[in-house]
């Protein structure tokens, strides 16, 4: 990316954040990162979301504004309680960072959202344009966005509807690694269902391709060949050189997972229809490749 900016970057402690700290300072660029406390060194921010606060003289200037922070939708089982705090922890922060974007006005604001924006879609591929759904996520996602809007329309404003994000060192796939490679691992619930992913490495060259890209409003962050639930753990298993023999049946999910069973059960087959079309490339478009290189890691 070219010519160098200065971006700063909330939820950097992160899966994604952590990563796309390391790689933007790779590349030469300068990153604050938004801290929840007094900043105790230039490349700090300090921001309050419950207060909804931010310090803006040490945004002066910025070129880009990365908002990730949120509380982790698969962290803890669904309960009430939990379900205010993944909806609070998006709407308090992005309306903090929104606002805070409107009177620094830098060239381009990305917030994050995620797929959980279509719903239950089934077989049906679903793009941008589509619909959000009914279910609690897709109602947390519609809410999420509408913050971002908050920049105002004169900032260009991305809302990356990221997929199931693949690295071993964490996420989905960093909870599965140590049941498969006993040996323990098999389809959930049905396995018909479809998982839209990306790998970490990909998520991250999305988000700095959005950067420079001219595109705005929602863009699918997920690989163009989503897989079922079944393939998925079947290529896991055979990356692994292990059996894929002991399915997890539904209601056993139910009982660990509470409500967020419900995305792990449900069908989500997302395609990056807008990504593809501003020529975007993914380094690994295909499950059984990008497998193959994170389980080695």
């Amino acid at each position: 990316m070219a010519p160098l900016q200065r971006i700063a970057i909330s939820g950097a402690s992160g899966l994604i954040g952590t990563a796309l700290v390391g790689h933007l300072r790779s590349e030469g660029h300068t990153v604050q990162k938004f801290v929840r406390r007094s900043a105790i060194s230039a490349d700090e921010i300090s921001w309050d979301p419950i207060a909804g606060t931010v310090d803006l003289n040490a945004l002066e200037g910025i070129d880009a504004v990365i908002h990730l922070a949120g509380a982790g939708v698969g962290d803890k089982r669904w309960n009430a309680k939990y379900k205010a705090t993944i909806l609070n922890s998006r709407l308090l922060g992005t309306t903090t960072i929104a606002n805070a974007v409107a009177a620094v006005k830098p060239s381009v604001f990305i917030s994050a959202s995620a797929v959980g924006w279509y719903g239950e879609s089934g077989n049906r591929a679903v793009v941008e344009s589509d619909r959000a759904g009914d279910d609690f996520l897709a109602t947390v996602c519609r809410e999420w966005e509408s913050a971002a809007d908050l920049a105002g329309p004169d900032i260009r404003t991305v809302k990356i509807r990221t997929g199931l994000i693949l690295d071993p060192t964490g996420g989905a796939l960093g909870k599965m690694l140590p049941l498969f490679r006993l040996g323990l691992g098999g389809r959930m619930g049905s396995g018909q269902q479809w998982w839209s992913w990306i790998t970490l490495h990909d998520e991250i060259r999305a988000i700095c391709h959005l950067l420079e890209s001219s595109l705005s409003g929602p863009v699918n962050l997920t690989s163009p060949n989503p897989v079922t639930n079944q393939e998925f753990t079947a290529a896991l298993a055979r990356a692994l050189h292990r059996p894929a023999v002991f399915p997890v049946p539904a209601f056993a999910l139910k009982l660990a997972l509470g409500g967020f069973s419900n995305e792990i059960l449900g069908s989500k087959k997302v395609m990056p229809s807008k990504l593809s079309e501003d020529g975007f490339t993914f380094d690994y478009p295909h499950l059984i490749n990008a497998l193959d290189v994170l389980v080695e890691k």
